[in-house]
C-alpha cells in the first residue's frame, strides 16, 4: 500500500478482465472508496504481467476467462513471480468447483460477478487483511468436500483439467458443437479442437465418442450434487 495525499495508506488494485464494461464498473465502485485506487488494468495474461510488474499493486482482481488465456494461469504466475501481489478471482463460473480451484492456484478468494459492489469491496478488504474470502455458497461447498474427501480425491476431473479445459468439457457435456463452443467462448474453432485433444489426452480417452459420454456423465453428475 502507498500513502495518499492525506497521509493514509491507499490500497492499489490492478484489474484483469477482458470485458471493458466490467472493468469500468469496478473502477466506478472503487472511486467511491477513499482508500482504494485502481493503478492499472489489462485484458489478457501477458499485458497483466507487464502492467503488474510496473505498477506494483497490492491486489490483482482477475477474471478466469481472459481474452487469450486462462485466468488461473495468471493467478499461478502471480503466486510464483510476484508473491507480494495478492489475487482475488472475480468470475461468473460456477462457484461449486471454481472457488476451490482458484484458491488452490494461489488466489486469496473468489467472488461471483453477480455479487453487488459492496460484497466485492468486502472481499478486497478481507483478502488484504490476510483472510481467504469465500462466499457463503463456496464455503458450504468446500466444507462438503472436506467432509466427504473421497468425492474430490486426487485424479478427479476438476483437478486434472485446466479452467478453460473444464469449461470446454462442460459445454461438450451439454451437447454443444465445436462451432457453438467457439462462438460462445469467442475463440477459433481450431483452438476448441486443441482443447478437445488435450482433454482426451489428460483423461486417457481414445475417441470423440468416449469424450462425449464422459462429459455428459460429468455434467449430469454436477447437476445432481
Amino acid at each position: 500500500m502507498r500513502k495518499s495525499g492525506g497521509g493514509a495508506k491507499s490500497i492499489r488494485v490492478f484489474l484483469v478482465d477482458d470485458h471493458p464494461l466490467i472493468r469500468q464498473a469496478l473502477r466506478d465502485a472503487m472511486r467511491r472508496e477513499r482508500d482504494i485506487e485502481v493503478c492499472g488494468e489489462a485484458d489478457d495474461r501477458d499485458t497483466a504481467l507487464k502492467g503488474i510488474a510496473a505498477a506494483e499493486p497490492d491486489l490483482a482482481i482477475v477474471d478466469l476467462h481472459l481474452r487469450s488465456s486462462d485466468g488461473l494461469d495468471l493467478v499461478r504466475d502471480l503466486r510464483d513471480r510476484h508473491p507480494k501481489v495478492l489475487s482475488l478471482v472475480l468470475s461468473m463460473q460456477d462457484e461449486s468447483i471454481t472457488a476451490e480451484r482458484a484458491v488452490r492456484a494461489g488466489a486469496r478468494g473468489y467472488v461471483s460477478k453477480q455479487e453487488p459492489a459492496k460484497k466485492i469491496m468486502e472481499a478486497v478488504r478481507k483478502v488484504l487483511d490476510g483472510e481467504i474470502y469465500w462466499s457463503e455458497k463456496a464455503a458450504a461447498q468446500v466444507a462438503s468436500r472436506i467432509a466427504a474427501p473421497t468425492r474430490s480425491a486426487g485424479g478427479s476431473i476438476e483437478d486434472t483439467l485446466s479452467e478453460r479445459e473444464l469449461q470446454v468439457f462442460e459445454m461438450i457435456g451439454l451437447g454443444m458443437s465445436t462451432a457453438q463452443i467457439s462462438e460462445t467462448l469467442r475463440i477459433d474453432v481450431s483452438t476448441v479442437e486443441t482443447y478437445r485433444a488435450r482433454i482426451k489426452e489428460k483423461l486417457n480417452l481414445k475417441s470423440g465418442s468416449d469424450l462425449l459420454q464422459m462429459a455428459i456423465r460429468w455434467s449430469f453428475g454436477r447437476k445432481n450434487r
